[in-house]
């Protein structure tokens, strides 16, 4: 909904003068046509569904393709409104672009180099579910819905001459200009977290060779930073508003590689290597290996026991050694975004660690009871 919200501004701007509100409902469908990808993934293994995740359907080579081909067929079926192949071609590419560097800010980011480099774009500056930088958008689309397309303008003829309404296209400039200005406290925000992060692994000499940082969910005030060091993978977070000296309490996942030693070099186990770009921990069970990918938020949960905070990791697999059947399957976990979850981090970006932080396990490994997991106060 976010990228069609971004998409109905695009289409605005571009091509309202000539369309009316119907350059608004057509840019909302280019700019989730992107996601078309969900409508063929209940008949893909999930394997290849993995392949097509944020990769062939966001390339920028598909992009052109489909603007190229749909150029042809808008202005045919434009052609009273006189928008020649040109305009429309780079409407659907424009609108599709829009989807493409909304989903490049995210931490999942984008393959839009695909088949070149298939490692997708992850800037990690949003949330993919921040609505607050939605907002203006979805209101500015309501907005201009009661606005007329045009006005007329006095005419000595008989039959008034029409022109745009120039207040569309203001409430469009402000929308995109809101937006604008919470993406760039976004990155402020990100690189005061990313420097805190760095300067804490600096005092406690603590060696990695890469990291990523991405917010929680909804807002760009607390940041979630992870750390590969190897055979274990570090999460903390910290909030904008801790003290330069605040120390980041870190939780500490070990890798588990061993649990992948008997399907290693499988087709599913290499797919996964690459779609979670090694942000992995894997455990083993009875008829395989349990995966899951560290570069998400992971779901929290408190109170199953006392001083403890359970996290399932989301998205997660399971790889069957040995079985007849499909021998990969994806396990989906609801993320809990309930009042107390929302209630506990509000009270961690104003500085309430205790509320947020608790004696952390693993839970939600498939065949495996909680695992309790160290920490570095």
């Amino acid at each position: 909904m976010i990228q069609a919200a971004l998409g109905a501004l695009i289409g605005e701007l571009m091509m309202g003068r000539r369309l009316g509100n119907w350059a608004l409902a057509w840019g909302a469908f280019f700019g989730i046509l992107p996601n078309a990808e969900r409508l063929v993934s209940p008949f893909l293994s999930p394997r290849a569904d993995l392949a097509w995740l944020g990769g062939i359907s966001h390339s920028l080579g598909l992009m052109a393709l489909v603007s190229y081909g749909m150029s042809h067929v808008l202005a045919w079926l434009w052609r009273r409104d006189q928008i020649n192949r040109r305009s429309a071609g780079a409407f659907v590419a424009a609108a599709w672009t829009g989807h493409l560097l909304f989903d490049c800010l995210t931490v999942k980011g984008a393959g839009i180099l695909w088949p070149i480099l298939t490692k997708p774009l992850a800037l990690g500056v949003l949330d993919p579910n921040d609505v607050i930088i939605a907002l203006p958008w979805f209101v500015t689309v309501v907005w201009i819905l009661w606005v007329r397309p045009v006005i007329p303008k006095k005419s000595r003829s008989k039959k008034p001459k029409r022109q745009p309404n120039p207040l569309r296209k203001k409430l469009c400039l402000w929308g995109f200009g809101l937006s604008a200005s919470y993406l760039l406290l976004g990155v402020g925000m990100k690189m005061l977290a990313a420097s805190g992060f760095e300067a804490d692994l600096l005092r406690r000499g603590v060696k990695f060779s890469r990291k990523l940082e991405g917010p929680m969910p909804y807002n760009c005030l607390l940041w979630r930073s992870v750390i590969d060091r190897g055979n274990e993978l570090w999460v903390g977070y910290r909030s904008a508003f801790d003290g330069a000296i605040t120390p980041v309490r870190w939780t500490i996942y070990p890798k588990g590689a061993d649990a992948l030693a008997q399907i290693l070099h499988t087709k599913e186990a290499v797919a996964l290597e690459r779609f979670t770009d090694s942000w992995w921990i894997a455990r083993p069970n009875a008829k395989g290996a349990w995966l899951g990918d560290l570069r998400f938020p992971e779901s929290r949960t408190w109170g199953e026991r006392k001083t403890m905070v359970d996290s399932r990791l989301t998205p997660a697999w399971v790889i069957y050694a040995k079985t007849a059947t499909e021998p990969m399957r994806q396990i989906r976990t609801d993320q809990p975004r309930d009042s107390d979850f929302l209630k506990r981090m509000a009270a961690r970006i104003f500085g309430y660690r205790e509320s947020w932080e608790a004696n952390p396990r693993l839970a939600g490994v498939e065949g495996r009871l909680p695992e309790l997991l160290g920490v570095i106060d």
